[in-house]
């Protein structure tokens, strides 16, 4: 996300905060300010307009979310030629791709993750209406373990279930696009949830475990990042299959000759090879190499003859100078050396 739409985006999250605030979730006032503030934030489908204009709390929480996939996305990427930045149309996640290739896959995950992700933290610490605990597990005991559900349980089934009311409503346009996206929206999901960790704690005298009770909590959003870039690189391409009268596409299927196997649930599938993002190109979505920090010495993704494409790179020389070995002496002043080194910086031409 560039700067001045996340400032933007920022912008619109603090004035539904603001109104929140001053005025209370009820009121009437508050609704005509969120009607008036959705209305303006850009790239809202229908749908997801009237979920931000009935529960403007959950909307804050979603900005979160989105831009938490942003962060690790940019994370995750920051030594590649693609480095999670994009042109192309703003919308309240970010600068979509384009292209519908891995990238694009992986974007679509994360965010998706990122949103069933805050919706269901702020649920477990009371920020949001309409959800809370789990309390379906609830009073249950696992015998054969010898513990039982208690404390609060994350309800990421809530969590997941709102992620796919709002970000997937934003896929409209019945086309290859639409499936690839909602697979790769759910793909980040499933992640989520096959990530979320039991916590138990013991009860009893002097530290016996006498009874134990145990509770269902969120991974660290790390930990989601790694497994989706895992999944990035063994991402799969796939290609739609029409309906026979229609034409419309149906669904998705991994792209060999006689074979009609569709992709599974977890895996991340784009339609389109990705471009090399050497060169800025608006109609892929690549930013290019150009000006881009490289590692001389490297020979991986950070390294400069894979940087900068072999277009060579530029040397940057300068001393960097600070106050070392500081000691106090009595009475009372503390008296240090000057300490320099020099360093060089390489940059793609």
């Amino acid at each position: 996300m560039h700067r001045n739409s996340r400032e933007w985006v920022f912008y619109v999250f603090l004035c539904f905060g603001v109104i929140y605030v001053k005025l209370g979730a009820l009121s009437s006032v508050v609704a005509l300010g969120a009607n008036i503030i959705c209305n303006k934030i850009p790239g809202l489908a229908p749908r997801q307009r009237a979920i931000c204009q009935s529960r403007p709390d959950a909307i804050i929480v979603i900005g979160e979310g989105a831009q938490m996939g942003v962060d690790e996305c940019q994370h995750q990427f920051r030594y590649g030629r693609w480095n999670c930045s994009a042109l192309g149309e703003k919308t309240v996640f970010g600068q979509e791709l384009r292209v519908g290739s891995r990238e694009a896959a992986f974007t679509y995950a994360i965010t998706a993750a990122g949103v069933a992700h805050a919706i269901t933290a702020a649920c477990s610490q009371g920020n949001l209406s309409n959800c809370g605990c789990d309390r379906e597990k609830q009073g249950y005991y696992n015998q054969e373990e010898g513990w039982k559900w208690g404390g609060c349980s994350a309800d990421v089934r809530y969590g997941i279930d709102f992620s796919r009311r709002f970000v997937d409503a934003r896929e409209i346009k019945k086309n290859a696009r639409r499936l690839m996206n909602l697979h790769n929206n759910e793909a980040g999901r499933k992640v989520l949830e096959e990530r979320m960790k039991l916590e138990c704690k013991c009860h009893g005298v002097s530290g016996s475990c006498t009874t134990k009770t145990c509770w269902t909590t969120l991974p660290k959003f790390r930990e989601i990042g790694y497994a989706l870039k895992e999944k990035y690189n063994a991402a799969v391409q796939v290609e739609v299959v029409r309906a026979s009268r229609l034409r419309q596409p149906t669904f998705l299927k991994i792209k060999q000759i006689r074979s009609y196997q569709k992709p599974m649930e977890t895996d991340l599938v784009y339609i389109e090879k990705s471009p090399n993002y050497c060169e800025e190109d608006a109609a892929t979505g690549s930013v290019g190499t150009q000006g881009r920090l490289c590692n001389r010495t490297s020979p991986h993704a950070e390294g400069c003859d894979m940087m900068c494409c072999g277009r060579g790179y530029n040397t940057h020389q300068y001393t960097k100078v600070w106050q070392c070995n500081c000691k106090f002496h009595w009475c009372c002043f503390v008296k240090c050396n000057t300490c320099s080194e020099r360093t060089e910086v390489f940059t793609c031409k």
